[in-house]
């Protein structure tokens, strides 16, 4: 009778075939898991660093705008280097803030690690661990 069970269930043979099945199933999703998850990292690091990149655009603007304030001063009345100071100050301001945005968006995205895939292809073998010992 015992023979007769195991026809009836399959075998060994068809169950180890749908565990490899699973196992590869299993990996595929875990990959795309880590693909995704370097997919946000890499754009989060990419919009950091254009906002960077714009920050310095915005600095070399400020700086330049602040020689034309001395200059003005120098040269001219009070309004208009007081203009040209306003200027500077907002341009400053700009960068402060492109600056702030670009550290936290770059903080976010680095290292480009899939730590969720990395953490659950762990709790997967040592699942299948634990499920082979047993």
């Amino acid at each position: 009778m015992h023979i007769q069970e195991t026809e009836t269930n399959g075998g060994v043979g068809p169950a180890a075939k749908q565990v490899a099945e699973h196992a590869s199933s299993l990996a595929r999703l875990e990959l795309e898991l880590a693909v995704l998850e370097l997919k946000k990292k890499v754009a989060a690091l990419g919009i950091g660093i254009g906002l960077g990149v714009g920050a310095l655009l915005f600095a070399l603007f400020a700086l330049g705008f602040g020689f034309a304030t001395v200059a003005a001063a120098l040269a001219t009345a009070m309004s208009t280097w007081l203009a040209l100071l306003i200027t500077t100050a907002i341009l400053l301001g700009l960068a402060a803030v492109l600056a702030v945005v670009a550290l936290v968006l770059i903080r976010k995205g680095a290292p480009p690690v899939p730590e969720q895939a990395i953490a659950e292809a762990r709790r997967t073998t040592e699942a299948l661990k634990s499920d082979a010992g047993s």
